[in-house]
């Protein structure tokens, strides 16, 4: 599995990086189309598609595994467990990747959306296959490194960031489809749509915050558990 798995890291990026690019086509092909002079607005089309959780998390997903992928390639020689940047790169990225197709299935797949809005199997490549693959990247990829468990608290951060941006950044914005004077990349973060307002976001939110802890403890602990042969072979032990 050593010397095919990189490759199969690669291939898995260069899907999510297609989907990514096929999905941002078709934002842009919908803002020329526009009529109005929001709708047109490119750089606010580009900005909110960057805004999506599910974008950033998949984008970085890729670069990740890319980077990982060239790292086990240089390295397909030995038998060394990957070094402690990149297994906390892989940790968010796995946490972020489950959570985008957790949240997805269970809260945002039944939302019906205008047509020609969406590509289609871009949608179920960020939102199914490429989360599938990260968990199994996490539960098979050889050489994993056990981490200690402040690497959850890493994780948490990009999260709690992007709330902050998203929650302040949408009431400086025109929507682009639909001209209100307020733009959310998701119906759960919108009071204006949620029962009780910002009171029903705070109980999304937390409920996400939750979510992700939660997965971010999975991924840590799944990390350690197969990743303690090998640092236990090269003489390390996680702490913490």
């Amino acid at each position: 599995m050593t010397t095919w798995w990189p490759y199969a890291r690669l291939a898995a990026a260069a899907l999510g990086l297609a989907a990514i690019i096929a999905q941002l086509s078709r934002s842009i092909e919908n803002a020329l189309m526009a009529t109005t002079e929001w709708g047109q607005h490119l750089p606010t089309v580009a900005a909110n598609f960057l805004s999506f959780f599910t974008i950033l998390s998949n984008l970085l997903a890729a670069i990740v595994l890319i980077i990982a992928a060239i790292w086990g390639l240089r390295r397909r020689r030995d038998s060394q467990p990957e070094p402690n940047w990149l297994a906390v790169l892989l940790v968010c990225a796995s946490t972020y990747m489950i959570v985008t197709g957790i949240v997805y299935n269970t809260l945002l797949r039944g939302v019906v959306l205008p047509q020609g809005v969406t590509v289609p199997w871009s949608n179920e490549v960020l939102h199914v296959v490429f989360p599938l693959f990260l968990l199994a990247d996490l539960l098979f990829a050889p050489r994993r490194r056990a981490l200690p468990w402040r690497a959850v608290a890493i994780a948490t951060i990009f999260p709690i960031v992007w709330v902050v941006y998203t929650m302040i950044r949408a009431n400086l914005i025109i929507a682009p489809a639909t001209g209100e004077a307020w733009w959310y990349p998701y119906p759960f973060l919108n009071p204006h749509l949620v029962p009780g307002g910002y009171l029903g976001v705070a109980g999304y939110i937390v409920g996400i915050a939750i979510a992700i802890i939660g997965v971010a403890c999975f991924v840590v602990w799944v990390g350690r558990r197969r990743g303690s042969a090998t640092d236990t072979v090269s003489g390390s032990r996680p702490q913490g």
